[in-house]
């Protein structure tokens, strides 16, 4: 069984969304399939099937997150140090042609959230900077075509 490798902020994070769907969401759901069978025919009902789908979506993402949470490898970033960028380091870089600045932490593929800076440890980007230091300069192939950027920063936090 292969480990998911994940910060203890990001485990929190999916044990609150997993306490979530099971004592709110999937009774919440129930409650909806067994009205919208009070409304008759369930063949033509819209209300019950979207309902089901929905029961469905909930059940299919309670069953992901306690897989990944039984196999998590969870990482304490804050006893991590050295100026290698490595899983939990937040990496500050440069891009080269328009010397723009953004700062990423490396993190487990689940808590990963580009918009607030968490970046997938399985991303061109990560996979590009991991083992580089500060002053490196590393190409990353993107959708728009190569990019060149400068790792600026390395810390771990």
């Amino acid at each position: 069984m292969e480990k998911v490798p994940m910060t203890a902020g990001g485990y929190a994070r999916l044990q609150d969304e997993l306490r979530v769907l099971k004592t709110i969401e999937r009774p919440a759901i129930i409650q909806a399939i067994a009205e919208a069978r009070t409304h008759g025919d369930l063949s033509e009902n819209a209300e019950y099937h979207a309902a089901r789908e929905k029961q469905s979506f909930i059940e299919g993402r309670i069953a992901e997150l306690e897989d990944k949470t039984s196999r998590a490898q969870i990482i304490d970033v804050s006893k991590l140090d050295g100026e290698v960028v490595k899983f939990g380091a937040t990496v500050t870089l440069a891009d080269e042609e328009t010397e723009e600045e953004s700062t990423y932490q490396i993190v487990g593929e689940l808590e990963a959230d580009v918009a607030s800076g968490l970046l997938s440890v399985t991303s061109p980007l990560a996979r590009a900077i991991i083992g580089k230091s500060v002053g490196d300069q590393v190409e990353v192939a993107t959708p728009r075509g190569a990019r060149d950027y400068e790792i600026v920063a390395v810390a771990f936090r």
